[in-house]
């Protein structure tokens, strides 16, 4: 196993974001490398209650984590986050003060090539985050046209999602489809020459299938919701995404939680009731600055949105 690093994104305007108090307990529900979470449990005082509870679904990330944060206020618990509920409520805990999401895949299981995220490196076709489960070569070899057409369109925004998944159909019709390579040169010879030549044509197909295989916006979807009833009135969630898709459910979540009055702008007084149950922290999203992008180049896509609990529903 190669080592677990991971450079946090955003780390300052995350660790802003989350207005961490010494006595606050606080979930990381993405612990990867344990970037984040280092900063976030190093401002805790277990003294006066002060605890972090880092989940993750990937092993390796867990172990990496665990070292990380040993002598620190934190316990790092192998889980989706969308199930932070079950976890905190196994650990006698009901409401927290605050909640860190950072969505998507990470610099290590990028970069280990027998994780099969990659399009770069040949390796076995798997983006499984927790190692478990339906994988990439399983989807690839046994979804129809149909399906394998619907998730690169909903999860990639690939406009080519038609022809290529006719080619692997094809292509799988001969052999299974098992590494990344092949998947790969599918991909690229099944789009327009002019489209494969202005950027990598990989990437969208990739980036469909791993959010399929990880079910990660329906994970997002459920934890959204998840954190926010979560939280302590001034208790806030913060959350970074890196693509539009996740970028879009958050925005949307976030507005969910602000809106007030619902009622027509000529009705001369409120009679929904409606009350906004958030604050935004910032009103447009975070990104990084130019010092970050030269040293983390990964950074260049991740937006931060976070809102403060004013109001229980």
């Amino acid at each position: 196993m190669a080592d677990f690093s991971h450079i946090p994104v955003l780390l300052e305007q995350t660790i802003a974001a989350l207005d961490i108090k010494p006595n606050g307990v606080y979930v990381d529900g993405t612990a990867g490398g344990g970037g984040h979470s280092y900063e976030i449990a190093k401002r805790l005082d277990l003294t006066h209650g002060g605890r972090l509870i880092a989940l993750d679904r990937d092993t390796q990330a867990v172990e990496a984590a665990s070292k990380r944060l040993k002598g620190l206020p934190a316990q790092v618990v192998k889980a989706e986050f969308a199930d932070m509920r079950q976890v905190l409520y196994e650990l006698g805990i009901k409401r927290v003060d605050g909640v860190l999401l950072d969505i998507g895949v990470s610099s290590h299981q990028l970069d280990d090539p027998q994780r099969g995220f990659s399009y770069h490196t040949d390796a076995p076709l798997d983006m499984r985050m927790s190692m478990e489960g339906t994988s990439a070569r399983d989807l690839v070899n046994e979804y129809s046209e149909n399906m394998l057409k619907g998730i690169l369109y909903k999860y990639g925004e690939e406009k080519y999602a038609p022809v290529i998944a006719r080619a692997i159909v094809r292509f799988r019709e001969e052999k299974p489809i098992e590494t990344t390579l092949e998947l790969a040169q599918i991909v690229k010879d099944a789009v327009p020459a002019k489209y494969r030549n202005q950027k990598n044509p990989c990437r969208k197909t990739f980036q469909a299938i791993r959010i399929a295989v990880n079910d990660e916006l329906g994970q997002l979807d459920r934890a959204l919701d998840e954190a926010f009833d979560l939280l302590n009135i001034g208790g806030r969630l913060a959350v970074i995404t890196f693509h539009s898709l996740e970028d879009r459910m958050v925005k949307q979540r976030l507005a969910k939680f602000t809106q007030g009055c619902t009622c027509p702008p000529d009705f001369p007084q409120c009679v929904c009731g409606n009350k906004p149950h958030a604050r935004l922290v910032n009103k447009k999203p975070l990104t990084a600055d130019k010092e970050e992008l030269e040293t983390n180049p990964r950074s260049r896509s991740a937006k931060l949105r976070a809102a403060e609990k004013i109001l229980d529903y």
